[in-house]
């Protein structure tokens, strides 16, 4: 009898290891691979940039963060941050969270980010990189592929068409992109009319018509969210972005229901979307 129970508890003891091992491998599988993409355009002063790396740190942190990280089938997901203004630029290259660990050790990189520099707001420069660059370097199959977007105004490099175009290519790629528009100040008010320059370009003049697009949550519900389930989650000004990041990641990585992103337009997936999406 005691040699029985000598020989289970080694067989415990080998399949919990094999588990850990399987689930750490470079290789493995995960439920979530997750972008989160953060404006560092000129509006978003040294105090602004604080708090959003901040806010990011604290929703790792947070208990229910990481349930939902180690809560899945596969207990792990892998996790990349873009930051972007004219160009764009993976801070914190994919990386495995399958353990309390993993996750303290990314939330302190997160607070050791270095900013990227630069000046305009080119969401359709970031899109075109993360298609481009950052998907098809992610180094292992995942059940849901996610991208992050915060930010706190529109796309003045490229304009809405081109953004539209930039998301729907990803959403063909297989991602569901969801948006956390940062409203400083009132939510409500007009975007801004007047005077912009792309980089490399000569000044252009932005006259908002009738009819036209006024406040940001519903341009980024138009230009930039997109994909399965996709939803805007906005941020009423950058104090209330942990709050906000928190609560994303949460509905993200535990694909908990959300509300009608309302309309948008989801094309069909491509082969290389299956490729990406779990196949496990």
């Amino acid at each position: 009898m005691r040699a029985l129970l000598l020989w289970l508890t080694s067989a415990l003891a080998i399949c919990s290891a094999s588990r850990v091992l399987a689930q750490t491998a470079p290789d493995a599988p995960v439920d979530v691979a997750l972008i989160v993409s953060v404006d560092v355009s000129g509006s978003v002063n040294p105090q602004r940039y604080r708090l959003q790396m901040d806010g990011v740190a604290k929703a790792l942190e947070d208990p229910s963060v990481a349930a939902a990280i180690l809560g899945g089938p596969r207990a792990s997901i892998m996790f990349t941050m873009v930051e972007w203004s004219e160009r764009a630029k993976a801070v914190i290259p994919w990386t495995r969270l399958a353990s309390q660990a993993d996750i303290t050790a990314l939330a302190a990189r997160v607070r050791r980010t270095r900013r990227v520099a630069g000046e305009f707001t080119c969401l359709a420069h970031m899109m075109a990189y993360v298609h481009d660059l950052v998907v098809p370097t992610l180094p292992a199959r995942a059940g849901r592929v996610v991208m992050d977007v915060s930010g706190d105004g529109i796309d003045n490099c490229d304009g809405d068409d081109a953004t539209g175009a930039r998301r729907d290519e990803l959403v063909t790629a297989g991602l569901t992109i969801n948006g956390l528009p940062i409203n400083e100040g009132d939510p409500n008010a007009p975007l801004r009319a007047g005077a912009f320059r792309a980089p490399g370009r000569p000044f252009e003049n932005r006259m908002l018509h009738a009819g036209e697009i006024q406040t940001l949550e519903p341009w980024y519900r138009k230009y930039v969210i997109g994909g399965p389930a996709a939803f805007l989650l906005p941020a009423q000004g950058y104090g209330d972005f942990s709050d906000a990041i928190r609560q994303k990641f949460t509905m993200e990585i535990s694909a908990m229901p959300k509300r009608p992103a309302g309309p948008a337009n989801r094309p069909r997936k491509s082969a290389i979307a299956r490729g990406l999406a779990g196949q496990s």
